[in-house]
């Protein structure tokens, strides 16, 4: 959209430009802006956000001049930063008169619907931040190894970053995020929704071997995982992407259930991941907890895995299948495939040494009892020895910690 410096009236053309991309009522954004927002000043902040929020801060205290000058600003550096065209368009035609509700073109209703979302979540984001100290439940233990953790919150439309600092967990970034046109809780292939579950970051895709619709890259999860395939939930290429090069950002709720962010913000988390490693959790509300707190959760299963281990080096064979659910499955046996086989496998050995390692442990997002452990495996005994990274999923069932999943990682 064309800008107009700030020293020009804006011509009728313009006027008639913004009406028709433009025409929303700051008022019916402010009324979500809590008191006191000025801007950056939490965590994180990309500096797109913290201009547009200190420029709606700048529009509740009627300094619209000063308004106008820090969105020129931001559209200097985003030019195709969508909701900010927008803003600038409601201070230009607040110069005639106030704008107190939204425009009535209805080419443009859908595009108007969900700017206006995009500013509302933007401007939520200084109101329902956790406290400093708070993290999310979900991540009960990640190694030392594990220098980065990345959650998303649906309902807010919020992506969290979130750095192992010798075994505690510190917040120390939040950016703003698209998912699925009709939300999460992913179920079936081409829903429209995003998944909901504790993920991977499988990898990246260079932008070069990507379409613009990407934008600066791609970083696939592994959905459907052990537990969506439980669940009968399928579809594919579910992904973290950026956007084409003519868009800053996209609605709220507007992917086929990737999670998208800003090209800037994307080349900004990269720097977080490391492919096949680095947890992701989408959970519909990220439920925030003291860092404390979320590793007590942790200490009833930990020990359940220590005593599993224990058992399959002692080769006490009853003891270590009491620890498989009946209902437990693997990539390709079920529970009674298995017992056989951990039999005769163990019956074979005179000694084993099991060590674990760089292991991890994360609450399932939406199921209180179930958990995701992952580690490193050190396997020697006297007739085999290996090294191998393994994923297990632990249940909850009559209040003892079962394992229902083992698999490679």
């Amino acid at each position: 959209m064309t800008r107009f410096p700030l020293n020009t009236r804006a011509p009728s053309r313009f006027q008639r430009v913004a009406v028709r991309f433009a025409q929303i009522s700051l008022a019916t954004v402010l009324v979500s802006l809590p008191s006191g927002v000025m801007g950056g000043g939490g965590i994180g902040f990309s500096d797109a956000e913290t201009l547009l929020l200190k420029a709606l801060h700048e529009v509740r205290l009627s300094k619209l001049d000063l308004a106008r000058q820090t969105i020129e600003e931001l559209l200097v550096r985003y030019p195709n930063f969508r909701l900010a065209h927008l803003v600038q368009g409601d201070l230009w035609l607040a110069k005639a008169k106030p704008l107190l509700s939204l425009g009535n073109t209805s080419e443009i209703a859908d595009q108007l619907t969900g700017l206006r979302a995009e500013a509302t979540a933007r401007v939520l984001r200084e109101k329902d931040v956790a406290k400093p100290e708070f993290v999310p439940a979900n991540f009960w233990r990640l190694p030392a190894s594990q220098q980065f953790a990345l959650a998303i919150d649906v309902d807010k439309s919020r992506l969290y970053v979130l750095e192992n600092q010798n075994g505690r967990l510190i917040r120390v970034a939040d950016f703003y995020a698209t998912i699925g046109k009709a939300g999460g809780g992913k179920v079936r292939e081409g829903d429209q929704r995003t998944p909901l579950g504790a993920y991977t970051l499988m990898g990246t895709i260079s932008p070069q071997k990507l379409t613009d619709f990407y934008g600066a890259g791609a970083f696939p999860l592994d959905y459907p995982n052990a537990w969506d395939k439980r669940q009968g939930r399928n579809g594919f290429g579910i992904w973290l992407h950026g956007v084409p090069s003519d868009t800053y950002s996209r609605a709220p709720r507007a992917s086929d259930g990737c999670v998208v962010v800003s090209n800037p913000d994307l080349k900004l988390i990269e720097k977080f991941i490391t492919p096949g490693r680095t947890p992701f959790i989408i959970a519909q509300k990220v439920d925030w907890v003291d860092r404390d707190a979320a590793g007590k959760q942790a200490q009833g299963l930990l020990a359940a895995v220590e005593h599993w281990r224990s058992d399959w080096q002692a080769l006490d064979t009853p003891r270590y299948l009491q620890h498989y659910a009946t209902n437990f499955a693997s990539d390709t046996q079920y529970i009674a495939e298995w017992r056989t086989q951990k039999t005769a496998v163990n019956a074979a050995k005179t000694w084993a040494k099991i060590e674990l390692s760089d292991l991890s442990a994360v609450q399932y997002p939406g199921e209180k009892n179930l958990a995701i452990v992952t580690f490193d495996q050190n396997y020697q005994s006297s007739n085999l020895n290996g090294q191998t990274r393994k994923r297990q999923l632990w249940q909850l069932i009559d209040g003892r910690w079962q394992i229902i999943y083992e698999g490679s990682a």
